[in-house]
């Protein structure tokens, strides 16, 4: 005989009172999914050298249209609130000061994906897409790939393509065409 219990979910609201009375401190590393404590995984140096080149990469080509924001919360739901490695988000004249960035403010999500590639795939995509983020990639350092998803419907992303060599991605909202070179050159070093 199996038994399911109940669960109760966390709001946003009371996350962020959590940490306010020392519940949760910075130092626990956890975000919150589908109204779930999630502790974010360790990383490595290879994981921060990607992000450090992609906040490069998009600051360089997309100046200040918009604003580069590096593993900070993005408010998706009243019960999810990832923290996603990399967001590319329209620009405010106030920084967000007064809010965390919604998704309609988001033009693009990109994860970090070394040792959760599997989350970022069926936790995060979902998510995400439900979320209605139009641009969601993942860059996977195992397989030296973008995998870029598009055209969200309900919690599935309807349109995948994997980039890898001398393939480029397309980032759609600004008609920017990335080479996957100009990403994975940090292997060569």
């Amino acid at each position: 005989m199996s038994v399911l219990l109940a669960k109760r979910l966390l709001s946003a609201r009371e996350y962020y009172k959590m940490a306010e009375v020392g519940i949760l401190k910075p130092e626990d590393k956890v975000e919150l999914i589908n109204g779930e404590v999630i502790k974010i995984s360790p990383i490595g140096s290879k994981h921060p050298a990607y992000i450090d080149l992609l906040d490069e990469l998009f600051k360089d080509l997309l100046g200040k249209k918009v604003q580069v924001r590096v593993q900070s919360s993005v408010s998706l739901s009243n019960y999810s609130e990832p923290e996603p490695d990399l967001m590319i988000l329209k620009r405010r004249a106030d920084f967000y000061y007064n809010r965390i960035p919604t998704s309609k403010d988001v033009y693009l999500i990109i994860e970090v994906s070394d040792s959760t590639l599997e989350k970022d795939r069926q936790i995060k995509a979902p998510l995400y897409a439900k979320a209605g983020i139009e641009e969601y990639w993942i860059l996977n350092i195992q397989e030296e790939q973008l995998e870029c998803f598009t055209k969200p419907k309900k919690d599935k992303y309807q349109k995948e393509k994997i980039i890898k060599g001398n393939q480029v991605a397309f980032f759609e909202a600004f008609d920017l065409v990335i080479n996957a070179t100009s990403i994975f050159t940090l292997s060569d070093l």
